[in-house]
């Protein structure tokens, strides 16, 4: 299932059961979650795909019969190693273990139980990180709606004892964007639990590829309102505090997501297609 060992040994997996990276600019991010849980799934070689799909479906149906009460959203990587993540919000970890009271029936300990064994024989490896949202470094994030398909995820790992030198460096990007007049947008996350201290994660979600084509395309601005100050202070800051970055790129999957109702309301034909076994 999509809630983790961690978790679910605390008796409990791209906002409103999506990652908050994206609300309104006019609105508090204060209404990001609080958490974020990330499970993620290396399927085994001819593994993946329509198998893994009918597994996680069934993870799904089995959710929505218990009506477990906390979300997820899965993604499959268009970057990097071949995965399957899922993104699922918390606001307290007591949310979490009253949520995780359903697994305490028999008959729905032992459906999950079944579902999970089938689930297992596909995985070459799982991995699950828990982050905290940090409202001062996000970045006019906007709540997602059901029409998001993908998300963009920027992971720094920041030198030990740099942390200052790390948020005066996004700082310097947030102010730049806004300086040019960029469409740049994120949600900001900080490990707490199954990686080193010190990684961060910056979400943006999109409703389309065009989307991303246009946050390429303002790279020009950028660079105009670029000074050598600026120059200067982002090889300064970035040489100080930042010991890796990457970044990755995901679609939605809407077959092993478990979303809110509002999102099969609004958009039914994507978030409830048609599964493998149906």
């Amino acid at each position: 299932m999509k809630f983790s060992p961690i978790l679910l040994g605390l008796s409990l997996a791209v906002a409103s059961g999506l990652p908050a990276a994206a609300q309104d600019a006019s609105t508090a991010t204060s209404s990001m979650p609080k958490y974020m849980q990330v499970v993620v799934e290396y399927t085994k070689p001819g593994k993946g795909g329509l198998a893994h799909d009918k597994t996680e479906g069934a993870f799904v149906e089995a959710m929505r019969k218990a009506n477990f009460p906390l979300h997820y959203v899965a993604y499959n990587a268009m970057s990097g190693r071949g995965r399957a993540i899922y993104l699922s919000p918390f606001n307290s970890f007591e949310e979490v273990q009253k949520a995780n009271k359903i697994f305490d029936e028999p008959a729905v300990g032992s459906e999950f139980d079944r579902i999970n064994a089938a689930d297992g024989d596909l995985l070459a490896d799982a991995h699950t990180l828990i982050f905290s949202s940090d409202a001062e470094l996000s970045f006019h994030s906007r709540t997602p709606g059901p029409k998001n398909r993908f998300l963009e995820a920027d992971i720094f790992q920041v030198r030990p004892g740099h942390g200052k030198e790390f948020q005066d460096l996004i700082k310097l990007y947030m102010a730049l964007f806004d300086k040019a007049g960029t469409t740049q947008h994120w949600g900001a996350y900080r490990v707490e639990y199954g990686e080193s201290v010190g990684e961060y994660v910056f979400l943006t979600g999109s409703d389309s590829e065009a989307e991303i084509d246009q946050r390429f395309s303002e790279d020009p601005k950028i660079r105009a309102a670029l000074t050598d100050d600026d120059k200067s202070k982002i090889r300064e800051l970035r040489a100080a505090a930042v010991e890796t970055e990457r970044v990755e790129l995901y679609s939605i999957n809407p077959a092993q997501s478990y979303p809110p109702d509002a999102y099969l309301k609004a958009d039914p034909d994507f978030w409830k297609p048609k599964t493998p076994a149906e």
